[in-house]
């Protein structure tokens, strides 16, 4: 006889299972998060990163304050940081898990009627603000197979069948503690898998000083969000968005990683390339398409050639490097125009490819550099605004300022 344990226990496997088909941190948490909060039917939560002595608030989802933003909104959030100490419930819970209470877990029916004896408190100045009643709340350390703390997962306020808010069940402690262990070894994963990639662009960086690891994250990030809402518009399916978007976050990131293959004299030329500098740099496209391109074994290869060989196409066919195989760099036959690559336009070039053209150039545009100071935020849009037909997809230019809001709490999520 199936028992309704078992029912929880099948079910918490299924959602892990989904967890470790996700490669990308950030989608990870969302996903972490999401599916914790579905099986406990919490109508909000958060998850807190260990760094060092601290726990960085770095994700978090609230259905009741989601439902006050207009429709393809997202709630907005600042990142920050509390210390791991007993005066906060999460910082509490991060460390008796590092004194060894592995098991840990902080279920509190409502966190305003805390005893004052307890060393714990709740910070009530975030209700204040958003206008919110947190009431109860879940806490649990996520810890990796070395009894490592990851971080700490938070949910809160569960609700029953009629939408008002109640205590979290006792009985489903052991369950929210198993897919936080199995959580956090995901989690694990996906930042190992984030490390790869950002030793990448540190090397990319030893070449190219503007390739650093803020700009590559802000450009994978807007390039998510500029999908998604494309994505939505077009009617795409949800699974079908989750999976791409996923590849789309790493793929992004690696947009540049051919100028490794550039020359220094061009690469860090302080002032304008000459013609045939400007040629040689044009390059990088498909040096960084054929690291992908050869021995392909993912999606995410196929998903990055895409990416670094495409970004700088443009929609009116004046981009480069058109039509050329990746490994040779030389013209795709049949798509030759005056003796070289005829250049792609429209929809001949990849999604991929004209998402990340607009997220790159948003992000160089809005950054300081050292030739040049970051332009104002009006002169960015007309400027995107602008190549809407000639140098972007008009779709993705839509898409782009659909979701202003969120792209700039990216821009300062991964500030220089």
């Amino acid at each position: 006889m199936i028992t309704m344990q078992d029912k929880k226990m099948d079910y918490i496997i299924q959602l892990i299972n989904d967890l470790n088909q996700i490669q990308d941190l950030d989608i990870l948490l969302e996903k972490i998060l999401q599916k914790a909060r579905l099986f406990f039917n919490a109508d909000a939560g958060s998850i807190y990163l260990h760094h060092g002595s601290e726990l960085r608030f770095s994700y978090t989802q609230n259905d009741t304050l989601q439902k006050r933003l207009g429709k393809g909104k997202k709630l907005i959030y600042r990142t920050f940081s509390i210390p791991i100490n007993k005066r906060s419930i999460a910082g509490y819970v991060a460390e008796r898990c590092l004194k060894g209470d592995r098991g840990v877990t902080l279920n509190i029916p409502d966190v305003y009627k805390l005893d004052d004896l307890l060393p714990y408190s709740f910070n009530s100045s975030f209700d204040k603000k958003a206008g919110y009643r947190t009431q109860s709340m879940l806490t649990v350390p996520m810890t990796n197979q070395k009894n490592e703390l990851m971080g700490v997962l938070q949910l809160i306020n569960a609700k029953d069948k009629k939408g008002e808010v109640i205590p979290f069940s006792r009985s489903d402690e052991p369950y929210i503690l198993h897919f936080a262990e199995a959580a956090a070894l995901a989690l694990e994963r996906a930042q190992m898998t984030r490390n790869i990639i950002l030793r990448m662009i540190r090397m990319a960086e030893l070449r190219d000083p503007k390739e650093t690891g803020t700009h590559v994250n802000r450009v994978g990030g807007y390039s998510v969000e500029i999908f998604e809402a494309w994505a939505r518009k077009k009617g795409l399916d949800e699974d079908e968005i989750d999976k791409k978007r996923d590849i789309l976050r790493m793929a992004a990131m690696v947009h540049d990683i051919g100028k490794v293959g550039i020359s220094d004299s061009i690469l860090k030329k302080p002032g304008r390339l000459t013609q045939e500098e400007y040629e040689a740099m044009k390059v990088h496209t498909y040096l960084g398409a054929r690291l992908f391109y050869q021995d392909q074994q993912s999606e995410f290869d196929l998903a990055a050639a895409e990416v670094a060989l495409n970004h700088h196409e443009r929609w009116d066919g004046k981009g480069y490097p058109g039509h050329i195989h990746p490994v040779t760099g030389k013209p795709i036959p049949g798509f030759e125009e005056n003796g070289r690559a005829r250049p792609k336009r429209g929809e001949e070039i990849p999604i991929f490819g004209r998402i990340v053209a607009i997220a790159d150039v948003y992000d160089a545009l809005s950054s300081k550099r050292s030739y040049k100071e970051a332009w104002p935020e009006e002169k960015v849009y007309q400027e995107i605004e602008r190549g809407a037909g000639t140098q972007f997809d008009p779709d993705m230019v839509e898409a782009f300022f659909s979701c202003q809001e969120t792209l700039k709490a990216i821009a300062k999520k991964y500030e220089e």
